[in-house]
């Protein structure tokens, strides 16, 4: 992967997981909703529950996954880069550990989602 097309491809993938932690995000909302409105009546529903629990793993699984496509291509980059000028990979190791933060901003959202349940 070079120039535009690269950087096009890595913007969308990161677009579309950010969209899906968001949309986990709205599914744990919703079924808190449902689970306060649930409470006046006696108690959180299993299916609200499973709800929760469901958006705790998308934000995890979708993060660990563009986490994932993220390093691999950071990665590849960065050990190319390496091998022409060693002087840098202080730096591209910076870059990595960006791209491996998409991964715990999932699973600190899942904890999130989990400490309402």
């Amino acid at each position: 992967m070079s120039g535009k097309n690269g950087i096009r491809k890595l913007v969308m993938i990161s677009f579309l997981v950010v969209v899906l932690v968001v949309l986990s995000v709205f599914m744990v909302a919703a079924a808190r909703a449902q689970g306060d409105h649930d409470q006046a009546a006696g108690g959180m529903s299993s299916s609200n529950m499973g709800m929760a629990f469901l958006a705790a793993a998308a934000a995890t699984g979708f993060g660990c996954i563009g986490a994932g496509i993220a390093v691999a291509y950071v990665g590849s980059a960065a050990v190319g880069a390496v091998g022409e000028k060693p002087e840098v990979a202080g730096r591209t190791l910076i870059f990595v550990g960006l791209a491996e933060g998409v991964a715990i901003y999932g699973l600190i959202i899942a904890i999130m989602i989990l400490g309402k349940v």
